[in-house]
Formats: C-alpha cells, structure tokens, sequence
C-alpha cells in the first residue's frame, strides 16, 4: 500500500488533531495521543462533519456536529448518533516524520 508522509512529528501537539489532505480520496485526521499517533478517516459516518475539527477526550474523537464519538485507535463508534465505525490507517515515525498507510 502506498504511504504519505502527513507531517512532521513534532508539529502535531500531544493530544490533537490535525486535518491531512491526500490526493484522489477524502481527507484523514491525524491523531497524537500522548506521543502515539493514530488515523481515521476524517469525515464522520453520522454526517459530513470533519472530526479534525472535533475535541480529543480520553482517547476519543468527539465530532463537532452531533456530540457522537469515536475511539481513534480502533474507529469504533462509542456515543450515539454514531454507529458505523470510521476507518483507520497504519502509521509510523521515521526520523521526524510521520507516515500514513493509505490505500490505492
């Protein structure tokens, strides 16, 4: 699977979030929890809301638009109205830098 290089690692805060565009598909969040960084897709399954724009709370995603959540390690939805589960991406740091597994 081809990958991205999203950022560098020290320009995303531990527990934030960040709105990564990539060409030919919708765009991924980018998560920092505590200095381990996790995926998903960035629209929400409930409604077109960007969860880049969204509050971190112990180790959630909650989306901007109706309150509902999702866990950013697995993308399973946890709070209604959300129930279809978001999906996540493999990442890795390498020298600095972090990378997105995307698929093609």
């Amino acid at each position: 699977m081809p990958e991205i290089a999203a950022c560098a690692a020290d320009e995303l805060a531990p527990n934030e979030v960040l709105q990564v565009f990539v060409d030919g598909r919708a765009p991924i969040a980018l998560y920092n929890l505590d200095g381990q960084f996790f995926a998903t897709d960035d629209t929400c399954t409930h409604g077109d809301a960007s969860l880049a724009e969204g509050d971190i709370e112990d180790g959630e995603i909650i989306c901007p638009f109706h309150m509902g959540a999702f866990d950013i390690r697995t993308g399973e939805a946890t709070a209604p109205p959300c129930v279809s589960p978001i999906t996540c991406y493999p990442v890795r740091v390498e020298d600095g830098t972090v990378y997105i597994e995307v698929d093609s």
